[in-house]
């Protein structure tokens, strides 16, 4: 069967129109059958600033057009290294040096826009606590390091930051 197209003055057959039509009107419905896209940690990306704290930096995508905000957090196991050096700047040969580790977290609320969020959370270094110098010596942080550094949203969604494990030698007076 034949159908004339009054638009363009030719033939078409009918079975390719109504082919076409329903492909169109399949394609539509499964775009606009209220899917909503599953929020995603694009990435996390780990540095450590020159006073030893580590900031990771990340994106979520897919959040929807509904939500003005979200809880993102960030976990990692941390460590810090401390020793005292006296007035000369060198460590004495008793080597006061104390290592300290401990598991860091820090949360924070990002607000959305068309979908999606970005920011940076921080967290570290650690404090050294109850570890002093004698007389005559000052504390100093020597290093840091953190690893299995994960972000994370209200959702459960998970991604491993990197670099992982990332570390950097210091030598700042506390």
């Amino acid at each position: 069967m034949k159908i004339q197209n009054s638009k363009r003055g030719g033939e078409v057959h009918a079975t390719h129109r109504a082919r076409a039509r329903f492909g169109c009107v399949q394609h539509r419905a499964g775009r606009n059958a209220g899917t909503r896209p599953e929020p995603a940690l694009q990435y996390a990306n780990n540095e450590i600033n020159d006073n030893g704290t580590l900031t990771t930096s990340f994106k979520e995508v897919g959040l929807g057009t509904g939500t003005d905000s979200v809880r993102i957090t960030l976990t990692a196991n941390a460590t810090a290294v401390y020793q005292c050096f006296n007035n000369g700047g060198h460590h004495p040969k008793a080597g006061n040096k104390e290592t300290l580790q401990s598991d860091v977290i820090t949360s924070g609320d990002f607000p959305v826009r068309n979908g999606q969020t970005t920011g940076s959370l921080i967290v570290g270094p650690l404090d050294p606590g109850g570890f002093s110098c004698p007389s005559g010596q000052t504390l100093f942080l020597e290093s840091v390091k953190y690893s299995n550094t994960f972000v994370s949203d209200a959702a459960g969604n998970t991604l491993k930051a990197t670099p992982d494990p990332i570390s950097r030698e210091l030598h700042i007076q506390v």
